[in-house]
């Protein structure tokens, strides 16, 4: 029986001494919890999948919150990384490879490189030979690698949806090398309709069904001589996603210049106040974006619901998006498909400011 089926209450007194350990910032009682949880017959698998991971998912949910700053977010996910480089150095993780050859990297500019790596060091401590490429991988050097030294597969992960672009295009060269791609991440979607969108040979939620997939064999495309972005995305030939991304810059200056007559508070804005919201105007464009790219509404509506709760966690209102959605359909009335992202957008919004509105407020 695999040691991952341990009973609930044992993991959870282990999640929550590295939960003390990661957000108190002492990296060596993070390695103490783990390393005294494989001394005491917990396998490399279940302390990395059970009880590392879920602890950097709460990282990521009390970041959320507002319970964690972005400091200390960073903070705790750099002591994370760094106590799965100790486990991966123990005895007990040592494995001879015995199996096929895995590279295992990040899309270009992605940097969430936590999900990857533990796939990476799954895969490993299961006997394959793995070539991690770590975060932010181009995809020229990610071919380049293939071409010197092969693979069986690539699994290529991505966590931020505007970076699905960037994945098509490596997966479409991945494969023009001759060699499958698995993907995951939260990027792809919660059941892969994205990474099926793509194209991709194979999509798994979570590692140890992606390292099943792997071991199970994931066939070898058939070459697909010059196969473009619209052939899996015909209604990309609107160039509605390169109008839009080229316009980014133009968008976010006039919004900004409509926000304060718009929405007055705006006009109290401190500088920092103002860079912020400059930026979350830019996410939102990306966000639109992407959403044109794959013709995924709940791209951008997902999005505008995750962004206001947000938002509304660290005190700000969330009524401030509508007018930017509001100068962006002006802007874009023109471009029937960002207009009706926008317009489902702004219904979504207006529901959750609703539903917000009658909430009783915490006093947690």
């Amino acid at each position: 029986m695999s040691t991952h089926t341990l009973a609930t209450p044992r993991l959870r007194g282990l999640q929550d001494r590295l939960w003390d350990a990661v957000t108190g910032r002492d990296e060596h009682a993070a390695v103490d919890v783990v390393f005294t949880a494989l001394a005491d017959g917990v396998d490399p698998e279940t302390a990395l999948l059970d009880v590392i991971a879920p602890v950097q998912a709460r990282v990521g949910a009390e970041w959320a919150a507002n319970r964690l700053s972005v400091a200390q977010e960073h903070a705790a996910s750099a002591i994370a990384e760094r106590v799965i480089a100790a486990l991966a150095h123990h005895p007990a993780a040592r494995t001879t490879p015995r199996l096929g050859r895995v590279t295992v990297a990040c899309v270009d500019q992605e940097w969430h490189v936590l999900p990857a790596r533990l796939l990476a060091e799954v895969l490993t401590l299961r006997g394959w030979q793995v070539d991690f490429l770590g975060a932010q991988v181009p995809t020229p050097h990610l071919i380049g690698h293939l071409h010197s030294n092969g693979a069986d597969v690539v699994a290529l992960s991505s966590s931020i949806p505007t970076r699905l672009p960037t994945a098509h295009a490596a997966i479409t060269a991945c494969q023009a090398a001759g060699v499958p791609v698995l993907a995951g991440g939260a990027a792809f979607g919660t059941d892969g309709r994205h990474a099926r969108r793509l194209g991709a040979d194979a999509w798994e939620p979570d590692a140890r069904s992606a390292a099943r997939r792997i071991a199970d064999g994931i066939p070898v495309p058939l070459p697909a001589a010059g196969r473009q972005q619209i052939d899996d995305l015909p209604h990309l030939g609107d160039q509605e996603y390169t109008l839009v991304v080229r316009s980014r810059p133009q968008l976010v200056r006039e919004v900004l210049a409509q926000l304060e007559s718009r929405f007055p508070p705006a006009a109290a804005y401190t500088e920092q106040q103002r860079e912020h919201t400059a930026q979350d105007i830019a996410h939102i464009v990306d966000h639109l974006g992407v959403a044109l790219y794959m013709d995924d509404d709940e791209l951008f509506t997902g999005f505008l619901e995750w962004t206001a709760g947000i938002l509304g966690a660290r005190q700000v209102p969330a009524a401030s998006l509508r007018p930017v959605l509001d100068v962006l359909g002006t802007e874009l009335k023109d471009f029937p498909r960002s207009t009706r992202l926008l317009d489902r957008g702004r219904a979504v919004l207006d529901t959750f400011l609703a539903t917000a509105g009658s909430r009783p407020r915490s006093t947690g």
